[in-house]
């Protein structure tokens, strides 16, 4: 999503003490020591509650304004706390003002209020399109959902250059890799063909997977995940890649035996959730 940086001399508020702002530091602080965020890849988004930031921000203060390049009418008056463009996940726990930035949408959907970071005039991640845009969806689909994260996950991107891409395929060959992935994931995964990262195309057609499944992989790219706290959308992420690496260390050597279908519906029933249709089987 490209951003208008509208100028404003109003009063900032600056404080790092915000629990929120501390989690998603150590969190893009450990998934850079993972390897999976070099330089600035990946970005996080998470929807706040009001009374979560109240106690620490002056709300009805706005530093500046964003304009958006499409109305979120949908989201108006959530906040966010959203890492920024150009930024390194390594960078975050010491520069959490600057790296890090909090925005409540408007009442219109067309601009974003910074109400706290952000600071040095940074702006939000390239990948808000894709962000808001999978918010949006994920709402309808979970009204408990509240993350999005974008991961450059190791394994993942490599498994896109030796399997195929159809992602009832790629699902199936995930279940297989660990016993408890269709626990995790039993919607599947979504796999999108490539597409040029940062902009509204990739932001709808991410979201349009996440109608139905809370992680979708980019080819040659990366992982968006989602979830109702920092932790499962981590956790999912983590899954996914490490299903990936098993089957990156399996593949090259001939796998002769893995979990069956049969094995993956006594897993599916065992812990009460339904797999995706379509895969089992197949």
């Amino acid at each position: 999503m490209s951003t208008t940086i509208i100028a404003s001399d109003r009063h900032h508020v600056s404080n790092t003490a915000i629990p929120a702002v501390r989690e998603m530091a150590e969190m893009a602080y450990h998934m850079w020591t993972l390897g999976w965020d070099e330089r600035n890849g990946g970005n996080i988004s998470r929807i706040l509650e009001e009374e979560e930031v109240a106690s620490y921000l002056r709300l009805g203060e706005v530093g500046r304004t964003i304009a958006l390049s499409f109305p979120v009418p949908e989201l108006a008056g959530k906040i966010f706390l959203v890492t920024g463009s150009g930024k390194y996940f390594r960078n975050i726990v010491s520069d959490p003002a600057g790296s890090l930035g909090i925005i409540r949408v408007t009442a219109d959907g067309e601009r974003a209020e910074v109400l706290w970071g952000f600071e040095g005039n940074a702006s939000p991640t390239s990948e808000l399109a894709a962000h808001f845009m999978s918010h949006i969806e994920r709402l309808r689909a979970d009204p408990g959902h509240r993350v999005v994260m974008h991961s450059h996950a190791t394994h993942v991107i490599a498994m896109t250059f030796v399997h195929d891409l159809d992602e009832k395929k790629f699902t199936k060959t995930l279940w297989q890799m660990c016993t408890e992935c269709i626990v995790v994931f039993p919607e599947g995964v979504g796999v999108l063909p490539w597409m040029v990262p940062g902009g509204a195309d990739i932001g709808r057609k991410t979201a349009d997977k996440m109608k139905k499944t809370k992680a979708v992989v980019w080819p040659h790219h990366g992982i968006f995940g989602s979830g109702s706290t920092m932790d499962e959308a981590f956790g999912l992420i983590e899954t996914v890649e490490k299903a990936a690496q098993v089957y990156m260390l399996t593949a090259a050597h001939g796998i002769k035996q893995s979990i069956t279908d049969r094995e993956l519906s006594e897993l599916a029933a065992k812990f009460g959730v339904i797999p995706a249709a379509g895969i089992l089987g197949a």
